[in-house]
């Protein structure tokens, strides 16, 4: 018995037949094509997505005796030699157990020799970020001046724990996830090269469980073959996986989307004889309300996706605000069931806060249960009058303003600077005619006064009067409101209507009632 796994058996020997990675392979290629390899190349990205795969099949394109549209031919004893494991050039070292300094100078030691057969000596280091400070030091002078014969090939889930002196003398090329389509598709390929007999449910459920890793994928479907005694089938698969299947993720969507709390309390109690792992059961909801909301976005977005009809027909059942409370309700849940006295009570509460927190909507045909009031239409913003200090209109310049006893009036037409115009704001006027006049100061601002200020205000008084005025300012304590303080007492006022208006709105008392809702003082402000 000589069986090979399917992650084996089908991996790909050229970039043809690599999946899901048409970024890194035009990369490849277009090298190729142009004679312009680089010294050392990094495959990033998570596992099981192809890294060390492409590795090998630019080795074999490298040293390939007879390229096929810049691809390996297959053909060629290199190639051979290479699929089969037994090309000399081809130097490939597994960092998580060598990585000694003195592994790393032994494999380097050999580095100035020519090739035994191809082209190039190929130095393919797998999980490069296992090796020690001393090994990769060890490794910087050669591969960043390595003979013209030698090539490096670097691979690495985590390319942040490799020394920056070693990335910049990389050329870095990150493989994404798949998506669960494209593993889909080639496992959907396999099983029929294989002639093994699937149900696509089952595949869809594989697809998922792989989370972007073809070789994960691929693991699980040897496993659902074997489980389900050489065929795969949607009732092995998914009790196989001990996961909830995607049926009654939809059902409870659809049953959201319908403000049906029964049914989703029905479908969580057929659920639970499963004994489903409810916050995975979560995640699974979230992912899904994450595509509704791209469909009802950008409709074009998930064309490929495996639920494509599913997610349509969601998208148009909710509406974008209900879609964006559920994603951020589930969201904050998560943590609540860890807190819940049990999962499955902390999954209902989840989605009866969706249903408690879903807006009302008085013209659509769905149920308003009858424990609770509809809000009413909110009312048009309060406009709260409040005193203010109110001004006349300057005179025209052509002619002298009229001498008057308000204060306010003339500090409008007042041409100071700022700063002693503040401090006139803080003064009351006591006595003022075509040849004197005196202000009062209030005391907590005596030491902002000097002759310089009494200078400057008496000057503008004689140009805005065209009279001789003498000006006096003088510290008491004052019997009336300066202008200063008129000022601080209307927008007192103003903000203290606003806050009872506030409170008196229908809608704010309704909130405050049924919800439990509290006002912020500091976040209202009067019109």
């Amino acid at each position: 018995m000589n069986y090979q796994v399917l992650a084996r058996k089908w991996r790909p020997h050229n970039f043809t037949e690599v999946v899901g990675q048409s970024h890194v392979i035009t990369s490849l290629t277009n090298a190729l094509k142009h004679q312009r390899l680089h010294q050392a190349y990094l495959f990033t990205g998570t596992r099981g997505v192809g890294k060390t795969t492409l590795a090998r099949i630019l080795a074999k394109a490298m040293n390939c005796e007879n390229l096929q549209n810049f691809n390996p031919c297959g053909q060629c004893d290199i190639c051979r030699a290479v699929d089969e494991g037994r090309f000399l050039d081809l130097i490939e070292v597994d960092a998580a157990s060598r990585t000694k300094v003195e592994d790393t100078r032994d494999l380097l030691d050999n580095a100035q020799y020519a090739p035994n057969q191809g082209r190039y000596k190929v130095y393919l280091i797998d999980e490069v970020h296992m090796l020690s400070g001393h090994s990769f030091n060890a490794l910087l002078k050669t591969l960043e001046e390595p003979p013209p014969h030698v090539k490096f090939l670097l691979a690495t889930t985590d390319p942040h724990k490799i020394p920056v002196t070693v990335l910049s003398r990389c050329l870095q090329l990150n493989l994404k996830r798949l998506l669960p389509s494209e593993i889909f598709t080639q496992m959907g390929f396999i099983l029929g090269q294989e002639k093994i007999a699937f149900e696509p449910e089952a595949l869809k459920l594989i697809s998922r469980a792989a989370d972007g890793s073809m070789r994960d994928g691929l693991s699980l479907l040897d496993q659902a073959i074997v489980y389900g005694n050489g065929q795969v089938n949607n009732d092995d698969v998914h009790a196989m996986l001990g996961s909830i299947a995607q049926q009654p993720v939809e059902s409870i969507l659809h049953a959201l989307a319908q403000a049906d709390a029964p049914a989703i309390l029905n479908q969580i109690d057929d659920l639970s004889q499963l004994s489903p792992d409810f916050s995975d059961l979560l995640q699974q909801l979230l992912q899904f309300l994450h595509r509704v909301a791209l469909v009802q976005h950008v409709p074009t977005t998930l064309t490929h996706d495996l639920d494509v009809e599913v997610v349509a027909h969601l998208a148009k059942a909710m509406s974008p605000e209900d879609v964006q409370l559920y994603y951020q309700i589930g969201l904050l849940g998560q943590k609540d069931l860890e807190l819940a006295p049990d999962p499955r009570s902390g999954f209902e509460m989840v989605m009866l806060r969706m249903l408690t927190f879903r807006p009302m909507k008085s013209e659509s045909n769905q149920p308003i249960p009858q424990s609770i009031a509809p809000i009413s239409q909110p009312r048009p913003p309060v406009q709260i009058q409040s005193p203010q200090v109110h001004a006349p209109q300057a005179a025209p310049v052509s002619e002298s303003p009229r001498i008057t006893d308000n204060w306010a009036t003339i500090l409008t037409n007042l041409k100071v600077g700022r700063m002693v115009k503040e401090i006139a704001r803080h003064c009351i006027l006591e006595f003022l005619d075509e040849t004197q006049c005196c202000l009062n100061l209030d005391p907590e601002k005596a030491n902002l006064l000097d002759a310089d200020v009494t200078t400057k205000i008496e000057t503008a008084l004689r140009e805005m009067f065209g009279k001789p005025i003498k000006l006096t300012i003088e510290v008491k304590t004052l019997g009336m409101a300066t202008p200063a303080q008129q000022v601080v007492h209307a927008q007192e006022n103003r903000q203290q209507a606003a806050v009872e208006a506030i409170h008196q709105d229908p809608n704010v008392v309704y909130a405050k009632t049924h919800f439990d809702a509290q006002v912020l003082p500091e976040t209202i402000q009067p019109y």
